[in-house]
């Protein structure tokens, strides 16, 4: 089994450059291997002939493995989102070392341009990738923001899914985020009382403070699930009051929109739920003590079954 180069992705190591990434993985045959041992560590598996774990040995000008005692082949590949690609895996992973090394995102045109492939292909790795950043995720913290923001189309005041007109263009988007820990954010139809409740039943753990703005919809948190809601007004100019305000979920959304107005520039609907994904997956590694890129491949490499 060809062995790959590893370079700095070390816990306590979080910078991970263009030469780490040719170092690490100057071929398909390097990307291959580690797709294969993220799945099956030391290359070991149990071998559905043999009925046992054997060693499994790469099998020349093939993407598959071979039980080194009967000969069946196993393929590293099926059930990702590289199978059956015709695009080298290695363009796959430069294409996931250039989302992992931005906090803002990258355009599916950065990745053409750096890659060499078509738009359309550009295009078609950029979805696939990011549909792999999708998780389930549950606050753990004791101390949750909530708030609720809107994206796209062009609106003239009022809360949205509130408001009339051009309003109407925009997507709801509601978040809720720990102080110091994850976020979730999620696509709405709505903002209303209903809504808001089962998110926080869905995210925040029982007995949890929960801070949001004066929004009528979060009236009543305290009365479900042991929370301590505690509110800031908006409105009378009052943003910070003690330790009660909400500007940690506000940050999210202004990396999240200064993201995709800068490099998207626009989102629609249909596709806003998978770069919410690929935002939030960022902000919960910012403290990891690895590289994002290595996080992504971990990801990315999983079957999607």
């Amino acid at each position: 089994m060809a062995k790959r180069k590893k370079t700095n992705c070390i816990p306590g190591y979080q910078k991970y450059t263009i030469a780490d990434f040719n170092t690490e993985f100057p071929n398909d045959d390097a990307c291959l291997t580690f797709v294969l041992e993220s799945r099956w560590p030391d290359g070991r598996r149990m071998c559905v002939k043999c009925g046992v774990e054997h060693k499994h040995y790469r099998v020349a000008g093939r993407t598959a493995y071979a039980c080194d005692h009967c000969g069946n082949h196993i393929y590293p590949l099926a059930g990702t989102i590289f199978e059956k690609s015709t695009t080298s895996l290695r363009l796959w992973f430069h294409a996931m070392f250039l989302m992992g090394s931005t906090r803002c995102g990258v355009s599916a045109k950065q990745i053409q341009r750096e890659t060499g492939v078509t738009y359309k292909t550009a295009w078609r790795m950029f979805k696939q990738i990011r549909t792999r950043m999708s998780e389930e995720i549950s606050l753990e913290g004791s101390s949750v923001e909530m708030d609720e923001t809107y994206l796209g189309g062009r609106r003239r005041g009022g809360r949205p899914g509130r408001a009339s007109g051009p309003a109407k263009e925009k997507a709801i988007v509601i978040g809720a985020v720990e102080r110091g820990g994850k976020v979730v954010a999620v696509v709405s139809d709505d903002v209303t009382k209903a809504t808001l409740h089962g998110l926080a039943k869905e995210y925040v753990l029982p007995g949890s403070i929960v801070y949001t703005d004066s929004f009528h919809a979060y009236m009543g948190l305290e009365k479900i699930n042991g929370y301590q809601h505690r509110r800031i007004n908006h409105s009378a100019g009052v943003y910070v009051a003690g330790d009660t305000h909400t500007q940690t979920i506000e940050g999210f959304w202004s990396l999240v929109k200064r993201g995709i107005g800068g490099v998207y520039h626009s989102v629609s609907k249909k596709y806003l739920q998978t770069y919410l994904d690929e935002y939030s997956f960022r902000y919960n590694r910012r403290n990891e003590n690895r590289p994002m890129f290595i996080s992504l491949l971990g990801q990315v490499s999983e079957r999607a079954d």
